[in-house]
């Protein structure tokens, strides 16, 4: 990470003198993109018909922050219809290729255009409508937030990375019930942007995937007010999690790892949680496209991991914890059936995560060994939703949360341990 170059704007001097032309605005829309041309267009076009059609009165830009694209993700962005006189610009950021670098120049620009509100929505959506934006922008134009984080239905099986971890340690470490703190679509306020700005992560794996939990969590930690916004469905291009997810959770759970230590002093004082106020109306549930789960790579993965890892999973991971996923490891490879209850994921994640702040060594070697522990959660828990329809399994989805809240304090005695 240190040899990555680092640039003092991941925006260029000509995009500058763009904001120089356009003046302030009001409301400032950003749409991170790489390789997107099947989407992007309607992206664009939805989200400049909402700022049309719900502020009317209100000045407001488009900026695509690109990676890069060797498609025609660029053309097509350009290409896609908007009012006219819509001010609309694209280019490619500078710095390290990732998502959170491309939000960053979304930051710079915002400031530059002095936004009142920024919102930002991710380029491979096929289900966003104008009222998005609306949702996205109301509750900080109106000042009742300076965060608005999405609310959607997805696939039971899309978003693992999430339901499983993300989801229930945010809502136990910070006391706040947001549902997708890493779901890609937000909007927040011109006092958040300029916060952003002036943090050094950009060489770290906040300038990739951990740009989303980074935001969130930043959020939470400013004491500013969070909101959620019912979105309906969300249709993006979902992954297999056997196949694609590795490297966002690297990313994902070593920044979550990192902002458990730059804000232990706060959430160590936390206590249960509390739901988060949610604006618009719940939606029908439209056709949720299917996302497939190899089932047998990631128990394979989970297998083979557990394997190479086990003297350090020994090391790291409590007597009582490391036995019981021994068991449910020996009895995978002769049943062929999988058992990993969220007791002992949340327990196992708390070792994770207490381990990373004292940890001397590498830390992504850490992260990396924790990858076929997810893999083999995620097993179980499609297997315990294979049956069950969308609200049921999101029922399933709660009861871990409330597992991870009441396990708390298992981490909590970890570190008064140690101390």
């Amino acid at each position: 990470m240190d040899s990555v170059k680092r640039y003092p704007s991941a925006v260029r001097d000509n995009v500058y003198e763009w904001t120089k032309d356009v003046k302030d605005v009001n409301i400032l829309v950003g749409i991170p993109c790489y390789n997107n041309e099947d989407t992007i267009a309607h992206v664009v076009s939805t989200a400049a018909e909402g700022l049309r059609k719900y502020f009317p009165d209100k000045k407001s830009a488009l900026f695509v922050s690109d990676g890069g694209s060797t498609d025609d993700t660029r053309e097509r962005a350009y290409a896609a219809p908007v009012p006219e006189g819509f001010q609309r610009r694209v280019t490619i950021y500078r710095g390290m290729p990732g998502k959170g670098t491309s939000f960053r120049a979304v930051f710079e620009v915002a400031v530059h255009l002095k936004a009142d509100c920024c919102i930002v929505v991710d380029s491979d959506l096929r289900s966003i409508t104008p009222e998005w934006i609306k949702l996205l922008a109301e509750p900080v134009l109106d000042k009742h937030a300076g965060f608005v984080a999405p609310c959607y239905v997805r696939h039971k099986n899309d978003g693992t990375i999430t339901n499983n971890i993300i989801y229930p340690l945010t809502r136990a470490l910070y006391g706040l019930r947001i549902r997708q703190p890493i779901g890609g679509d937000f909007g927040f306020s011109g006092e958040m942007t300029a916060l952003y700005t002036k943090e050094d992560v950009w060489a770290t794996d906040v300038a990739r995937f951990g740009i989303d939990i980074w935001m969130s969590t930043t959020a939470i930690n400013t004491g500013l007010k969070i909101v959620q916004a019912q979105l309906g469905t969300k249709v993006h291009d979902a992954k297999d999690p056997a196949e694609h997810l590795g490297p966002m959770f690297r990313q994902v759970v070593s920044t979550l790892m990192y902002l458990m230590g730059k804000y232990e002093t706060k959430w160590r004082n936390v206590k249960g949680s509390s739901p988060i106020d949610t604006i618009g109306e719940p939606k029908e549930i439209s056709k949720i496209e299917p996302v497939s789960v190899n089932f047998n790579k990631l128990e394979i993965e989970f297998l083979e991991g557990f394997s190479h890892f086990e003297p350090l999973y020994k090391q790291i991971i409590e007597h009582e914890s490391y036995e019981q996923l021994a068991k449910n490891v020996r009895k995978l490879k002769k049943t062929g059936k999988v058992a990993f209850p969220p007791d002992l994921w949340a327990k196992i994640l708390y070792d994770f995560a207490f381990t990373y702040q004292t940890w001397s060594r590498n830390r992504k070697r850490l992260i990396d060994i924790m990858v076929p522990l997810y893999f083999g959660r995620t097993a179980a828990y499609c297997h315990e939703v294979a049956e069950l329809d969308t609200e049921q399994a999101e029922e399933v989805v709660e009861y871990q949360a409330n597992i991870f809240e009441d396990t708390k304090s298992y981490l909590i005695k970890k570190y008064e341990v140690w101390e």
